[in-house]
């Protein structure tokens, strides 16, 4: 059975899920039949602070530095070693990954996105998924000497393109 969310419903359909085996083990996926296409993932997440806090790492007050380009950096280098991560993903030649890290006082907080493409025969959603992440993570880091009730939410996949589940926008 596959679980497909449509909406805040939960839809069950009649598939099976491509990481466990038919004695219900944990495989990794074979690829090898599928061709080489563009993928392209881009996933979204943020991280709400107070506005004091957000106004520190706007004016690059914090200790520890520039927590935007510490996290931006940790981001790009989190996606490249996501399968060192995840443990059933494939590991992917990334022809591109990039992690934007955006100040918005109205949540308040710090708004991530991060795309990846590669050209290769599975998709790049664990990667841009894995680069919010540990963006996120980074900010937190960064900034919890001063603030430790920041929330880190919303990480999710915004869009795909490419491979045989065709094109899927979130948002």
């Amino acid at each position: 059975m596959e679980l497909k969310f449509t909406g805040y419903n939960l839809l069950m359909v009649d598939r099976k899920l491509s990481h466990i085996d038919d004695q219900g083990h944990a495989v990794m996926v074979d690829v090898s039949l599928k061709a080489d296409t563009e993928r392209i993932a881009a996933a979204g997440g943020e991280v709400i602070m107070l506005p004091e806090t957000l106004a520190m790492i706007e004016q690059g007050l914090l200790k520890k530095g520039d927590a935007l380009t510490v996290a931006q950096v940790a981001g790009i280098m989190a996606a490249k070693r996501t399968a060192e991560i995840i443990p059933l993903c494939h590991t992917l030649p990334l022809t591109h990954i990039e992690v934007d890290l955006r100040v918005d006082p109205a949540l308040p907080g710090v708004v991530i996105r991060a795309t990846a493409r590669t050209l290769g025969k599975t998709g790049v959603e664990m990667e841009a998924l894995t680069a919010v992440s540990v963006a996120a993570l980074t900010i937190y880091d960064m900034a919890k000497a001063v603030e430790k009730t920041m929330r880190i939410q919303n990480i999710r996949l915004l869009e795909k393109h490419g491979g045989r589940s065709g094109d899927v926008v979130n948002e």
